[in-house]
């Protein structure tokens, strides 16, 4: 998406794209050691849900995928190599965001089970919030399969 709004030469939106990707890998990784203090602090076991695997498994397909970009799109001089490369580079930053978004989804359904949130105003927080990174992430996939008609 930032090759549609940052209104730059095509090095600048990929520096941008860049940068972007590499703050919320730094952010995910941050989220994960806190996690796993968190479960120290109070001897939860680690590693235990669904929720924990698939995010686990979508933080490192990130680190791939941002490492793999790099050096196809940054640093390869072949044209080839970057026009082979697109769509596949498109189509896992897709199936991230859809890992991404059910990472979200079984987390908010693993705290609502765990806290009990069965009626009252927490129930619809959860289920609005839950419906909410839906919407987010159809509308971002939406606005990346479309961008090439604009």
């Amino acid at each position: 998406m930032a090759y549609k709004t940052v209104q730059a030469s095509h090095m600048v939106q990929k520096v941008v794209h860049m940068i972007l990707q590499l703050m919320a890998f730094v952010l995910g990784v941050v989220g994960l050691c806190a996690v796993f203090k968190f479960h120290d602090m109070i001897n939860a076991e680690d590693v235990y849900s669904l929720h924990s695997w698939i995010g686990i498994g979508t933080i490192s397909l990130f680190a791939l995928q941002w490492l793999g970009g790099l050096s196809s799109f940054m640093f390869s001089k072949s044209e080839h190599t970057r026009a082979s490369m697109l769509p596949w580079h498109i189509c896992g930053g897709r199936a991230l965001l859809y890992m991404s978004i059910a990472t979200a989804l079984t987390g908010l359904m693993e705290k609502a089970t765990f806290l009990q949130f069965r009626h009252g105003r927490e129930a619809h927080l959860v289920n609005f919030m839950g419906l909410s990174i839906l919407l987010f992430g159809i509308f971002v996939d939406l606005s990346v399969a479309l961008a090439r008609y604009v």
